[in-house]
């Protein structure tokens, strides 16, 4: 054999155990570089993996048509009419969806899109007004709507609080109209409910009268407050600041002032009545003026601690207390009672005029006469006189 065969028999030789041993390591050569072979084992390998992602993929489209369907499809609603009850908060700011939300979280509707449906369906259906409903688990989210649109199913306690009520009688009045005791309004008192720096703590005069409403998670501070709150209003109005400021008095003597003329007036007479006790106090004597004395009968009972109407005696008349307006000038320590709008505003804007003296002559009509001298006073006072003798109002 010659050793050009020889050497070309080697090459084909060496050749075979090349491609041998790739087999063996299950890689070729191409364009000079290493190459892995795609066996079966490889290609298994990624149809499992395109196996699992489409299996994923389906999953995924899968619930994806379940979430849209259960947003789209007919949405699930109660029959109705509802069992037991629920008191349901609708808030400042809630939108319809939110209000859906809070339905189905009380078990009140079934599910947020049968309420919003319903809602779409009704023009006003914007309207729902913020405040507590009276409502039922499991009702037909038509029917939901319906109570939220109609404030008369709100679920609260009306209390109306009259002008001329002292603090001890409106603590009373809310004892006995709401579930709370008169010993917890009490205690309310002592907390902070907003009263002004100058009232120096003391409620009296400030609890202004009105009609609130009471929800069900109102507490007795809550509803002080508010009714301070709602005094605050009215001195705003009357701007009782500012006319203290021009009156030369504080806003603590105006409101006192106030509650004089709340126990002395009423309507028209308010202004005329503010302004006989802003003579007294810094007026002249040489009319016949009562050199500073009030002597107004209700601020007299209020230091007895009676009734603010109840006729005194003599003896009571010479009885010295702080709130004595016949034996001590001036005004008394604090309010005596609640004014009203009109009494604040009359307190902060009284009446031009001269008077010392006034006279109801009526009491069916509650007619007021004004004097500005004692003899003046003297005839109307037998006018009254005579009124009584023909009258049972006296």
């Amino acid at each position: 054999m010659s050793d050009e065969h020889q050497h070309t028999t080697d090459e084909v030789v060496e050749r075979d155990d090349a491609f041998d041993r790739s087999s063996d390591e299950d890689t070729y050569y191409e364009g000079g570089r290493r190459r892995k072979k795609r066996g079966v084992s490889g290609c298994l390998a990624v149809l499992v993996a395109v196996a699992v992602l489409v299996g994923g993929f389906y999953l995924a489209v899968t619930r994806g048509v379940d979430w849209v369907s259960d947003q789209f499809s007919s949405a699930e609603d109660y029959p109705g009419p509802g069992r037991g009850s629920v008191t349901f908060e609708v808030q400042e700011g809630d939108t319809t969806a939110e209000m859906g939300r809070n339905l189905k979280a009380d078990g009140v509707v079934a599910s947020v899109q049968s309420f919003l449906d319903a809602a779409a369906a009704e023009p006003d259906a914007a309207g729902i007004q913020v405040g507590f409903y009276g409502m039922k688990k499991e009702m037909a989210a038509e029917d939901a709507l319906e109570v939220l649109l109609d404030p008369a199913n709100q679920v609260k306690a009306t209390v109306t609080v009259p002008e001329g009520m002292r603090v001890e009688d409106v603590v009373e009045l809310l004892g006995q109209e709401t579930d709370f005791g008169a010993a917890k309004w009490r205690r309310a008192l002592t907390q902070d409910i907003g009263l002004p720096d100058y009232a120096e703590g003391n409620p009296e005069g400030y609890l202004f009268p009105a009609t609130y409403e009471i929800g069900p998670k109102d507490k007795p501070k809550d509803v002080l407050t508010a009714m301070v709150d709602r005094w605050r209003q009215a001195a705003e109005d009357a701007g009782l600041e500012e006319a203290a400021a021009e009156l030369g008095k504080t806003p603590a003597e105006l409101m006192i002032i106030a509650s004089l003329i709340e126990a002395e007036g009423r309507g028209d007479d308010m202004p005329k009545i503010s302004r006989v006790i802003f003579n007294r106090l810094d007026g002249p004597g040489d009319k016949g003026g009562t050199n500073g004395l009030l002597q107004i009968d209700a601020s007299v009972n209020y230091g007895l601690d009676q009734e603010l109407g109840v006729a005194l005696t003599t003896e009571q008349l010479q009885q010295d207390t702080p709130y004595n307006t016949y034996t001590r000038p001036g005004l008394p320590p604090t309010p005596i009672e609640a004014p009203g709008d009109a009494a604040i505003a009359a307190a902060a804007n009284p009446e031009e005029g001269d008077w010392y003296y006034y006279v109801t002559v009526n009491l069916k009509t509650g007619e007021t006469k004004f004097a500005e001298t004692y003899d003046e006073f003297l005839t109307y006072k037998d006018e009254f006189t005579e009124y009584c003798t023909t009258s049972d109002a006296c």
